[in-house]
């Protein structure tokens, strides 16, 4: 049968798109220990923080080779989901459950000093993401259908109730999972969530919030949208169902007009996604129970490139060092 050259050119992109992914490997830098990780804060090339269940932190200051870990006195029962990192020394850490609780280093975690407790049962802390090294936010969820959003404009050291929430629909929610269904970007607020619905809102500076439906799976308490990154040109998002993480319809999502329109991935990542990240140019790295995945095309084809469980992926933010982190203590590096 005779070979069209569009095919052949289609092919030729394939097999091209195949082999820039194949490159990427995980490495398991270490695992074993007594905590589920789904904090994760990565500064530059050397260091980066994680912070996890039964109360654990853990710090690296060459590129994750070694980590000295604690468990926080007094709280080795927080789940602690979020850290937001500034140096090797400052650090802000959030837990969900209850009590809702943030705490503060700023001696490269010798000591932590409680900013916020709250006892109510009804607050549930999902995400945090800073603006700048003053100015941050902690999303949580739903009360009396408005999303909790606490605001702090002082490094951390005070919080306080964000007025201008989003309203949720009933049965609207969003994920502690990896951090990132909260991403604050040139001042913007993203917050993606799942549950009845799947939404991105959006706040502006000076602007009101913007809502928009995407298309990723929903519709049950497990269901809907769990991480969102931003290049220079596109949006990606990515969810699932973490009760089915093998089924792998409607998990992921890119727009490439600022959140106006959304379009699925023509080839969607392996599964159930709990994180995704921008590692350079149009290639995305994402990550959940069903393994971990890429896309060099801006979010329209994924390929897979491990198996193993994971919770959270992040790059440097100021570097190139890309870490993944999971249940039973386990830490891993995206290499070239």
């Amino acid at each position: 049968m005779k070979i069209r050259p569009f095919i052949v050119s289609t092919l030729l992109l394939f097999f091209t798109f195949i082999n820039g992914v194949i490159a990427q490997r995980i490495v398991i830098l270490q695992q074993g220990k007594p905590t589920s990780i789904r904090g994760l804060s990565v500064i530059d090339d050397k260091t980066a923080w994680i912070s996890g269940s039964n109360g654990y932190i853990a710090i690296t200051n060459d590129g994750g080779k070694t980590w000295q870990w604690q468990q926080i006195k007094g709280f080795e029962k927080a789940d602690f989901r979020g850290i937001e990192a500034f140096s090797n020394k400052e650090a802000v850490i959030m837990s969900s459950g209850t009590p809702a609780l943030i705490l503060k280093t700023i001696d490269g975690g010798a000591n932590w000093q409680l900013k916020y407790r709250n006892t109510d049962t009804s607050f549930f802390l999902d995400a945090i993401g800073f603006n700048d090294a003053r100015h941050g936010f902690i999303l949580g969820d739903p009360i009396k259908n408005k999303f909790l959003l606490l605001e702090t404009k002082d490094g951390g050291n005070t919080w306080n109730k964000y007025n201008d929430s989003p309203i949720a629909s009933t049965n609207e929610a969003a994920f502690a999972a990896s951090g990132t269904c909260l991403r604050t970007i040139n001042h913007n607020i993203l917050i993606v969530t799942g549950g009845s619905t799947s939404n991105l809102f959006v706040l502006a500076p000076n602007k009101d919030w913007r809502k928009t439906s995407i298309p990723i799976i929903h519709g049950k308490s497990s269901q809907g949208a769990f991480s969102i990154a931003k290049s220079k040109n596109q949006l990606l998002i990515v969810g699932g169902d973490y009760q089915h993480d093998k089924h792998a319809d409607s998990t992921a999502c890119y727009s490439n007009n600022n959140g106006t329109t959304w379009q699925l991935t023509h080839n969607s990542p392996s599964g159930y996604q709990s994180c995704v990240e921008y590692i350079n140019a149009d290639t995305f790295l994402s990550t959940g129970t069903a393994g971990s995945n890429i896309t060099t095309d801006g979010g329209k084809n994924w390929v897979q490139i491990n198996t193993a469980n994971f919770n959270v992926c992040r790059k440097a933010k100021h570097g190139n060092l890309v870490l993944l982190a999971g249940s039973k203590g386990k830490i891993a590096i995206l290499t070239p």
